[in-house]
């Protein structure tokens, strides 16, 4: 397994394991993750993914995967496949076979059967607005259901007849008979299974009703052997449930649920069915474009799984919600790259640069490394007579204001070259600098000028004949507010307009070899990385990742 560099030993989940392993209430540890195939994963499932997965690597125990496919409606293979692939990208392996809710739907029906039997389940024919009538509000106590009295033959008998596909969609659902008047809410008979007449992705036709994930979820850890089921804090409520489950059957083990906080962070939205509204509004390319917070898109973007795992354990694990500032992830994201992507060149903005001191047809292999400390390896780059710089990286004169600009009578060193010095530049009838001629500096490769007159900066570049060409797609933040899913009106009314931009860049030849999810720092413009899917050596095309400096304007 890849090294995760998880920090999991101080967290409260840590020391609930801990002092259970010591006074020897278990033996192992044995977590899972459990995520519901009805989209792709987004950064707060990446927090959950870290802290299943850590603690059990913590205490030498195993984390399995199982896939809460109750809901086959909303399911899709797709999102399997998408979710197995995210967690092995992050670094992480579950323990043996991939496991679904859907492995234990024989024995869900034979319990439910069972509750039936001892008189704790019945079969209700309310609709969905009698139900709501009839289960109070958070103040007023529930009524009981007119049919919560039926006798046991007649709701086996009933529940029979659901399973044989006898009744349509939504007519009736077998309930837990616990307590109307409970305060909370999801003890007031909740529903343990819906008739829902569709093809599942794992077990097709063979059933028509399905278990609820309350009714699944703690009896599928039960069948595992989980010792530590963790949940965010939306299950906390659930919790009395998911107890009076285990309580009340037959099951192999006994299971205990532990909240967290989730993870909310700024500018961002993570809910599914908001993710899902983006994907088919148009307002995005897919689920794993680089834009969405899911982990494919971030992944697509250029985030490595380390600096995911470091900004996992930066936020910590606590009992409670909170909102997380995007500027850590930032930063998490920018620490990593900094330290391990290769450099190279791009020119985004080009103006060509003659120097006239050089033969036409002058053309010099340069060798440079990939990175200032690593050991990446090095890369050659053609010096010919005619190359491009930055427009921006020229100026008509010089002032201390731009003292590390390119200037006429100025000097400038080429990265990894020789020092030019401007010498004219021409205009064109807007006004705008469109070539500047320059003379090459002698034995300056690597060396500063032998008349002392050392240049003032540095600046990147790349051979006007011997470049490629490449697709730059430069993205912002999708949402221009820093809470677009909170307070008045919706949502997409905070959707950035312009969180992408496409740009041909000029770039070394070294680049359009580049393998696909390369990540790069391109010297002086920001973070890339080779598009995951359409980068080719014959159509480069590199996705911002993340500029080289905080934005202070973008973090509000």
């Amino acid at each position: 397994m890849t090294d995760t560099t998880s920090n999991t030993s101080n967290n409260f989940i840590a020391k609930i394991i801990q002092e259970d392993l010591d006074a020897g209430r278990v033996q192992s540890v044995q977590t899972r993750f459990p995520p519901e195939p009805n989209g792709y994963l987004h950064v707060g499932h990446a927090k959950s993914i870290c802290l299943n997965f850590g603690v059990a690597e913590q205490f030498d125990g195993a984390c399995n995967l199982r896939f809460d496919d109750t809901n086959p409606e909303k399911e899709s293979q797709e999102f399997i496949d998408a979710i197995k692939d995210d967690i092995t990208w992050l670094g992480y392996q579950w323990k043996g076979d991939i496991h679904y809710a859907s492995d234990y739907f024989d024995q869900l029906h034979d319990w439910a059967v069972e509750l039936i039997k001892a008189d704790k389940a019945y079969v209700c024919d309310l609709n969905a607005e009698e139900a709501r009538e009839y289960r109070g509000t958070l103040t007023e106590p529930g009524k009981n259901s007119p049919y919560r009295e039926r006798t046991v033959e007649e709701n086996l008998d009933l529940f029979a007849r659901m399973k044989g596909g006898e009744f349509d969609t939504g007519a009736k659902v077998l309930r837990a008979k616990i307590d109307m008047a409970s305060p909370n809410m999801n003890m007031r008979d909740p529903i343990i299974y819906r008739i829902r007449k569709i093809t599942h992705h794992q077990t097709g036709d063979k059933w028509c009703i399905y278990p609820t994930y309350d009714f699944t979820h703690g009896q599928s850890d039960a069948i595992e052997g989980i010792t530590h089921s963790v949940c965010t804090l939306e299950f906390e409520d659930h919790r009395p449930l998911y107890e009076w489950f285990i309580e009340n059957l037959p099951v192999p083990a006994q299971p205990k649920q532990y909240e967290f906080g989730r993870l909310n962070l700024d500018y961002t939205v993570t809910s599914k069915r908001k993710l899902k509204f983006l994907v088919d509004e148009g307002v995005v390319a897919g689920w794993d474009d680089p834009r969405m917070p899911t982990i494919s898109g971030m992944r697509r973007r250029g985030f490595t799984p380390s600096s995911i795992r470091t900004f996992c354990d930066m936020i910590g694990v606590t009992r409670s919600d909170g909102m997380v500032d995007v500027a850590m992830l930032e930063h998490a994201l920018r620490s990593d790259l900094n330290q391990n992507a290769p450099r190279a060149m791009a020119v985004l903005k080009p103006l060509k640069v003659v120097i006239e001191n050089l033969p036409e047809d002058h053309k010099e292999m340069l060798k440079a490394p990939f990175h200032p400390e690593l050991d990446l390896g090095e890369r050659e780059m053609p010096f010919t007579r005619e190359i491009f710089i930055d427009q921006d990286d020229f100026k008509e004169e010089y002032s201390k204001k731009f003292k590390k600009k390119f200037c006429p009578g100025k000097r400038i060193r080429l990265r990894f070259s020789y020092v030019i010095e401007a010498t004219d530049y021409e205009k064109d009838a807007d006004g705008n600098v469109t070539l500047v001629k320059a003379k090459l500096i002698e034995n300056t490769l690597g060396e500063n000028p032998e008349d002392g007159v050392n240049p003032k900066g540095v600046v990147h570049w790349v051979s006007a004949t011997d470049h490629k060409e490449a697709e730059l797609r430069l993205y912002e933040r999708l949402f221009t507010s820093a809470t677009p899913d909170k307070g008045e009106g919706d949502f997409m009314d905070h959707v950035n307009k312009d969180s992408l931009s496409v740009v041909t860049a000029l770039i070394e030849p070294a680049l359009a070899e580049a393998d696909a999810e390369a990540n790069f720092q391109f010297e002086r413009e920001g973070y890339y990385v080779a598009d995951r899917f359409d980068h080719t050596a014959e159509k480069p095309i590199f996705n911002l990742t993340i500029g080289l400096r905080e934005d202070k304007a973008l973090l509000g």
